[in-house]
């Protein structure tokens, strides 16, 4: 009996020690956020899914009102020097003045080709009507399927200047991170972007794990035809149906959506009317707000803060004041964020 006693105790001993050499391991493991460091920002997310999942909590939200809204640019992925659909608008061109050589010469296309060879500063004398052409002749006039065709063509085979990567590379692994923990429990995970719906639609899926049918993106019309053969298709038209920026981010969650969001997240004023939205609901809600003031690792611009100011994705003192105000996080790239990219 003896002997048993001693090696029931041997065992016992052994059991605890194991567990306890797993215990610091096993921890880490189970961490949602891994590249968040601890701080406010990490407490705030992993409060506010504890508290609007578990039963019986006074701020438990139902599994069909778990919505949660996200900005692309700036949020999602780098948007610095520019944003990636308009450096894809850009380099369309080319085509386009092949097929058409006499607009070499007529601005703004003329102006695209000195961007395109490097003249950064040609950028600042592209107008807003500009774009808006540009944009038009290369985004529409075409079947939706060889919209996408293109797109999928140009994100294969495309570049960053900076880190030599396909675009889609450059998301951000905090925020990938964030989007599988939101769905682990329960919540539907939205895009909400000014950038182009059919767009983004192309890569959302694959990139983020959002289907197209959860973003909502800028928007133009579409015209149905038959082709020759008498099969139908959709041809993109040059007309606008919803400015997904600023407060056309509420109008496309209402018209898209239909319920308001329970947690939103940004980085810009174009923002800002999504965030106030969420916020203004009952309940528990969580706004937050991306800062980009990691000069080393990505970029680093505001105004906010002291930060150099910029026309790609502006974040000025103002906002970040209103969002100190009204209780929305503000995110630190710097210090929020052991790491930014999958590839560091």
């Amino acid at each position: 009996m003896r002997a048993f006693h001693t090696f029931f105790t041997l065992a016992r001993g052994l059991a605890v020690t194991a567990l306890l050499a797993l215990s610091g391991p096993l921890q880490a493991q189970t961490d949602p956020l891994p590249s968040w460091n601890d701080g406010a920002a990490k407490r705030a997310i992993i409060d506010f899914v504890q508290t609007t999942t578990a039963e019986g909590s006074a701020h438990f939200v139902a599994p069909a009102e778990r919505v949660a809204t996200f900005d692309q640019d700036g949020t999602l992925w780098a948007e610095h020097p520019m944003y990636t659909q308009v450096m894809y608008v850009l380099e369309r061109v080319p085509a386009l003045v092949k097929a058409k050589p006499e607009l070499a010469k007529v601005a703004p296309y003329s102006t695209v080709f000195a961007i395109l060879k490097g003249d950064r500063a040609a950028i600042a004398r592209l107008t807003l009507p500009d774009l808006e052409k540009l944009a038009a002749a290369t985004l529409t006039g075409m079947p939706v399927d060889t919209f996408a065709a293109e797109v999928n063509k140009w994100l294969a085979e495309a570049r960053d200047g900076r880190w030599k990567k396909p675009y889609t590379e450059l998301t951000y692994l905090p925020m990938q991170e964030l989007l599988k923990y939101l769905r682990a429990n329960g919540y539907k995970t939205w895009i909400v972007t000014g950038g182009g719906q059919d767009f983004v639609r192309q890569y959302s899926e694959k990139t983020y794990g959002v289907p197209p049918e959860q973003v909502i993106g800028t928007a133009g019309g579409t015209r149905y035809g038959y082709a020759k053969d008498g099969k139908p298709f959709l041809t993109k038209e040059p007309r606008l149906l919803l400015n997904d920026n600023n407060a056309g981010k509420p109008e496309g969650i209402h018209l898209m959506i239909g319920r308001r969001p329970t947690m939103a997240v940004g980085n810009s004023t174009g923002d800002q009317q999504m965030l106030e939205y969420t916020k203004a609901g009952s309940g528990a809600r969580l706004a937050m707000l991306v800062l980009h003031d990691d000069a080393r690792r990505e970029y680093a611009y505001g105004p906010a803060q002291g930060l150099p100011a910029t026309k790609v994705g502006t974040f000025t003192q103002a906002l970040h004041d209103q969002a100190e105000k009204q209780g929305w996080t503000v995110v630190s790239m710097k210090n929020d964020w052991k790491r930014i990219f999958a590839f560091d």
